[in-house]
């Protein structure tokens, strides 16, 4: 992943979502380009054009945060975008943000005992940690039998964005499908943001990219997101649909993993739900005992 590129990219794609409208610049005629303009940016961030098409070049190294404060500003970028860039910014000055020790790409590091013992306190809802390769990592038993097509025969560590973008049932696992893709691709371009130099996620990036032509679609497009909280519809095999709230939980132990709780509604459908599909774990747990 060169940084350059990657910056260059990003830039110009946000740029290109800006209209002149939503900047309050007049639109005038015959306009050659989506979005604005570079000497529009320009302006609005009070930088030169000369040093605004210098960053989106790629040379963004040595720029200061408020420099790019007003570019984020004239880009109109979220807070996500915004912090994506100073991420990219914060590379390219040699000074990754991610915290995290340098690990080659291959098999995740066993989780720490106290983690797995918080996972199994969790019994009445979904409960996993995942790094920062979509590899899932560990799960509680309601979580193991949720995802048990993710997961399949346990032959290879299971990893959320292969399963997405490789494995036919993921489709009809996830109702949404393209809101999950989409999701799925951006929240790993952030991650890629804060650590450009991870193995693991190039080598990953690389294989989704080669066989998977939506993944590199939206791998172009270079949106970014945080997962945060929200609201997901699933369709599981054995009890159907749910519609699950989740949160998702920081780490601060083990920088890059983080753990995800998924619940439901009380008394709702999708909670009779998760509760039927804890009682189906418990007896396949004891058949296989």
């Amino acid at each position: 992943m060169d940084n350059r590129s990657e910056v260059r990219e990003f830039l110009m794609s946000r740029r290109a979502k800006v209209t002149p409208e939503a900047a309050g610049l007049p639109a005038g005629p015959n306009r050659r380009v989506a979005g604005l303009r570079r000497s529009e940016v320009a302006t609005l961030a009070g930088v030169s054009v000369e040093y605004y098409a210098r960053l989106e070049r790629g040379t963004i190294a040595g720029a200061s945060a408020a420099v790019l404060d007003a570019i984020a500003r004239a880009l109109q970028l979220d807070e996500t975008e915004r912090s994506h860039l100073l991420d990219l910014a914060r590379a390219a000055d040699g000074i990754p943000t991610s915290g995290r020790p340098r690990r080659r790409s291959g098999k995740p590091a066993p989780l720490r005992i106290g983690l797995q013992w918080a996972l199994g306190s969790i019994t009445d809802a979904v409960a996993f940690v995942r790094n920062q390769h979509q590899d899932l990592l560990a799960t509680n038993e309601l979580g193991a039998a949720f995802y048990s097509p993710v997961i399949g025969d346990g032959g290879r560590v299971p990893n959320l964005a292969r399963f997405q973008f490789l494995d036919p049932a993921s489709k009809d696992f996830y109702p949404d499908w393209d809101l999950f893709a989409e999701m799925c691709v951006s929240i790993m371009r952030a991650e890629a943001g804060r650590d450009p130099y991870d193995k693991g996620l190039q080598d990953l990036v690389g294989e989704l990219s080669t066989r998977s032509d939506v993944f590199r679609t939206l791998w172009g497009a270079h949106n970014v997101r945080t997962h945060g909280s929200g609201t997901k519809r699933f369709n599981h095999p054995v009890v159907g649909e749910v519609s699950l709230a989740y949160e998702e939980l920081v780490i601060t132990a083990d920088p890059g993993s983080i753990m995800m709780v998924y619940t439901a509604e009380p008394g709702s459908p999708s909670a009779e739900r998760l509760r039927l599909l804890g009682s189906w774990a418990a007896e396949r747990s004891d058949v296989q005992s």
